[in-house]
């Protein structure tokens, strides 16, 4: 989520407030074991693991035995699908942090990010996890504080993917916050640091952040990639389609962004580089909301391994059922689509009720914004208002709604 999407804001305008992801949610200041085997596993695994069983929700217990470990993913035609060939639907939280506390020296993650947490999702019967990262701490750039850069914070997006996996949970990785200093039309701030928002990915930092997050999962395909979170390039290039074209191919194609640009052919090509099939998810213009020339600009795949990444907010441009129909479903009918971000920010599920049915029909994932304890539903939004999993209003609705999915 981003900027441009709080109240107030004209539409399809960032805010020039707090930065993207999460920024705007921010306090002042800045702010389970899930394995249920069954009693002859729960014997063995009780005294390592600290098995807990919740006899309230049984049925989402059972659910979570029978996953096992986290579904490695490819992509089948417009379906996302197991080892198997079965079909896998991502639903599931965004779980932010990882985009603006190493940047601000306030640590890697906000938050708790241990087995109780995750604990607390899987009794939501959430099977993905998106999880937003800052190309500057992986990275190891120098002015992040040293404790919260380079190997530490590599160390915890690994232990925490690790975590994810081995309780069933797919884990998406967002490039969420890179470096390159615009202050053109919709800029969030004017740093040429990783601290906010940008229109479109650095190719100078961004390219080095895919393949190194590429070569360190490699072989794991229980881990996707959001390559950016929610490029904007539209207010820089003044139209839609020179935006498109920036958003491919990057580089020239780009006016108006002062910096080198990475498109996402770049970042397919330096995932792909790198050795890892993994799915990679793409994000369209207009913050993710816009589809509606994504399959015209789709990048070459030598994998044949993306999806398409949706962002729907109820403030957004296209938060109608019309708007639904039209641009979306043709996306939908051709590659497997992921709502990466949705949500509202009335505290209600008036929005996301409806949204996620009709997504539901159509056999695709959505992720809800944000599993954060100090993100308001009202100014957010956000699902919980405590790690254990107690629900926001707005979070009580999809957490309703996931329970209810078989």
């Amino acid at each position: 989520m981003s900027e441009r999407n709080q109240p107030g804001s004209r539409p399809g305008h960032r805010s020039a407030g707090p930065p993207a992801g999460l920024m705007r949610f921010l306090p002042p200041g800045v702010r389970s074991v899930w394995v249920v085997a069954g009693l002859l596993s729960a014997c063995v695994l009780a005294g390592s693991i600290g098995l807990v069983i919740h006899l309230s929700h049984t049925a989402q217990a059972d659910r979570v035995a029978a996953l096992g470990t986290a579904p490695q993913l490819h992509v089948s035609g417009n379906q996302l699908v197991n080892a198997s060939g079965e079909q896998v639907i991502l639903r599931g939280v965004d779980r932010s942090g990882g985009e603006y506390n190493c940047v601000k020296g306030f640590g890697v993650w906000d938050g708790p990010m241990n087995q109780a947490s995750v604990t607390a999702m899987r009794q939501w019967n959430v099977n993905a996890v998106r999880v937003p990262l800052n190309e500057a701490c992986w990275n190891g750039e120098s002015y992040v504080p040293r404790p919260y850069r380079g190997v530490n914070y590599r160390q915890a997006v690994q232990s925490y993917v690790r975590l994810l996996n081995r309780n069933g949970i797919v884990a998406i990785l967002d490039l969420q916050w890179t470096d390159g200093g615009y202050d053109g039309p919709l800029a969030v701030c004017s740093s040429a640091s990783a601290t906010c928002a940008k229109p479109m990915p650095d190719a100078a930092q961004s390219i080095p952040f895919w393949a190194s997050v590429a070569r360190t999962f490699t072989g794991n395909d229980a881990v996707v990639f959001d390559v950016f979170n929610e490029p904007f390039p539209q207010g820089a290039t003044g139209s839609a389609a020179q935006a498109w074209q920036c958003w491919r191919h990057g580089g020239s194609s780009c006016p108006g962004i002062g910096y080198p640009v990475a498109g996402m052919q770049q970042l397919v090509d330096a995932v792909r580089s790198a050795g890892a099939d993994n799915v990679i998810m793409l994000g369209g213009i207009g913050w993710s909301d816009d589809l509606t020339q994504w399959l015209r600009n789709e990048p070459a795949d030598p994998d044949h391994n993306l999806a398409a990444s949706w962002h729907t907010y109820n403030f957004n441009r296209c938060a109608s059922l019309s708007c639904w129909n039209s641009q979306v479903a043709p996306v939908i009918a051709k590659v497997p689509v992921i709502a990466g971000e949705i949500g509202e920010n009335d505290c209600a599920d008036t929005y996301i009720g409806p949204l996620m049915s009709w997504l539901d029909a159509r056999s695709t994932g959505y992720l809800g914004w944000a599993w954060n304890s100090d993100f308001s539903c009202s100014a957010g939004p956000g699902l919980i208002t405590s790690y254990a999993g107690t629900p926001t209003a707005f979070g009580a609705g999809f957490r309703s709604h996931l329970r209810s999915l078989k």
